[in-house]
């Protein structure tokens, strides 16, 4: 079982490192749907996390209809600020696709039309308009591992107050 994490036209680059390397240390697929706004190779998505781009499971795709086509039956959980379900409220199947937008405008209204009983938020105060993209994918991330036990992460033993 692994999760995916889904960025539709990123356009940080530090973002976009942040979540590869978030994905490394969770065992998650990444996918990038073109366009994207910076090379692969610049250096700021080095710093973000490129050291570990080697480990990465990551595919890319000329755009959404690409990747619907080569990921038939996709179960893909869209987080939006106009999304009807919180995010901790729903149940992620394992292998499920967790779909982030691009940080100037999330994910378009014509995708989303189409999958309002999977759309999510991360509740937050009304005056910010937005977190910021690599944050609210480790969130939802996370919840969707613990809804699993973490399964095939290593988990430290737990520590009493004294080991530390």
């Amino acid at each position: 079982m692994a999760f995916n994490i889904v960025l539709y036209e990123p356009e940080i680059p530090a973002n976009t490192g942040n979540i590869g390397r978030t994905c490394v240390a969770t065992g998650t697929r990444l996918h990038l749907i073109e366009p994207l706004g910076f090379r692969l190779g610049e250096k700021e998505l080095r710093r973000a996390g490129m050291d570990y781009w080697k480990d990465l499971d990551v595919t890319t795709y000329a755009d959404y209809e690409d990747f619907l086509a080569r990921n038939p039956g996709a179960v893909i959980y869209m987080a939006t600020t106009k999304g009807l379900n919180v995010y901790t409220e729903v149940r992620y199947e394992p292998d499920s696709y967790l779909m982030f937008g691009k940080e100037s405008a999330g994910i378009p209204e014509e995708i989303l039309r189409g999958n309002k009983e999977r759309a999510i938020r991360i509740p937050m105060n009304p005056q910010i308009r937005s977190l910021n993209l690599s944050n609210s994918a480790a969130i939802v991330l996370y919840e969707a591992l613990r809804q699993h036990d973490f399964v095939h992460m290593q988990l430290q033993g737990k520590l009493t107050k004294y080991e530390w």
